[in-house]
């Protein structure tokens, strides 16, 4: 939040959305911009909680529409697309088939335990949450909010002065450089990003993602800021650098209290206890295959209600559910792909999730009176229609037998 600070405070985020969007009000092309970036933003990690939700807010109110429209649009794109992203595929440490292996290992099952096994599935599932997620932003969001008429205001657009068009090209010329430099300490030969394999899984340039994004827009807000006169000293940085600070006390006082709830429930194990129930249950009557993946979809979404962490979940149950589908004739990218499906539709609506108090104190710059059922209440409708939709394109990929992924 320091480098999205100074970005912000320095002009430099005005700025591209004036010069991006400017004073045309194309309403749709920005909504659409929100939930692919949102979608795409798992590359980065977590990074798209803290990076897309106050900018999504600042593009929904300059083209005219509610700000926490533009925030729950983007929590929700961020949320439940997180197995959606195709990029995400190569990348994601969830995917790492280390744990399919182990499970598998124990009943000397071979099978497709490969990251990219379910890359065509979540390459089609990307266009089908993207279209989910505009039809119930236009259709039941955005008319039930209304008109915003909070205290944040917009200033009126007007166009770029020759100064600002100025500082803002030196601003994308340092942003350039930064991000040069960057990648030659990745690639090239002194990769000292790169991991100690040399490879990008578990490396610095992995790790580190959100620090070297937020210095990265610290930089390019600072050549901005001192470029068109907005800055004159250090001072003015450390200013920028405070502002995004001053939401924290409303996050820190939620995040303390969520935090003593999540501490207790994780010590009782009681997750771990209705995953081995669930299994039980599904393991005491044999269903056809595609019904125990469907009921193994709902299943993993009820679940990912109080226990949201994917890459300790998956590793948890995957130990039990990979042999027992396997013995039904389930290959694991199937079971994995089940498992994607329900792990992603109910993130936006589980308390548990780490970052909803950081969402909530974002949603408070607009409207003092949001509260956690207020968030509910505007995301539960996503998370059912993108389960309802995304369970369906599952049976028919499965019923017409494509394959999964590589």
């Amino acid at each position: 939040m320091f480098g999205l600070g100074v970005a912000q405070h320095s002009g430099f985020i005005d700025a591209c959305i004036r010069l991006g969007v400017g004073n045309r009000k194309e309403k749709r092309k920005v909504i659409l911009w929100v939930i692919v970036l949102g979608l795409l933003s798992n590359v980065i990690g977590d990074g798209g909680y803290i990076i897309l939700l106050p900018i999504a807010a600042m593009l929904f109110q300059w083209v005219g529409l509610h700000p926490i429209a533009g925030i729950v649009t983007a929590y929700v794109s961020v949320a439940c697309g997180y197995s959606a992203n195709i990029v995400l595929s190569t990348m994601d440490p969830l995917l790492a088939h280390t744990t399919q292996e182990a499970a598998l290992t124990l009943m000397g099952y071979q099978g497709n335990t490969e990251p990219l096994c379910n890359y065509f599935f979540m390459s089609a599932s990307t266009v089908v949450i993207t279209g989910i997620v505009y039809w119930v932003t236009q259709k039941w969001l955005l008319p039930n909010l209304g008109k915003y008429e909070g205290s944040v205001k917009v200033e009126a657009y007007r166009p770029l002065s020759r100064k600002e068009r100025r500082a803002l090209m030196v601003a994308v010329t340092v942003a350039g450089i930064y991000v040069a430099l960057i990648l030659w300490l990745t690639f090239s030969s002194y990769g000292i990003l790169r991991g100690v394999n040399g490879g990008l899984m578990h490396s610095p340039f992995i790790a580190g993602i959100l620090f070297l994004l937020s210095l990265g827009a610290g930089f390019t807000g600072m050549a901005y800021g001192f470029s068109s006169g907005r800055y004159r000293s250090d001072n003015d940085v450390i200013e920028g650098l405070t502002q995004p600070i001053k939401l924290l006390g409303v996050y820190f006082v939620i995040a303390f209290f969520a935090a003593q709830m999540f501490a207790c429930f994780e010590y009782s194990h009681l997750d771990k206890c209705l995953a081995i129930m669930g299994a039980d249950l599904l393991s005491s009557f044999e269903p056809a295959p595609l019904s125990a993946l469907i009921l193994f979809i709902l299943f993993t979404a009820f679940i990912n209600l109080i226990m949201v962490s994917a890459t300790s979940k998956w590793a948890f149950m995957s130990f039990i559910f990979i042999p027992m589908f396997a013995q039904m004739g389930i290959s694991p990218d199937v079971t994995q792909c089940a498992f994607r499906i329900g792990d992603s539709s109910t993130n936006a609506i589980t308390p548990f999730l780490f970052y909803m108090p950081l969402v909530l104190t974002y949603m408070r710059q607009y409207d003092k009176q949001i509260t956690y059922g207020s968030l509910l209440k505007y995301t539960w409708r996503y998370s059912l229609c993108i389960l309802a939709a995304w369970t369906l394109l599952f049976i028919v990929w499965y019923l017409l037998k494509i394959p999964m992924g590589l």
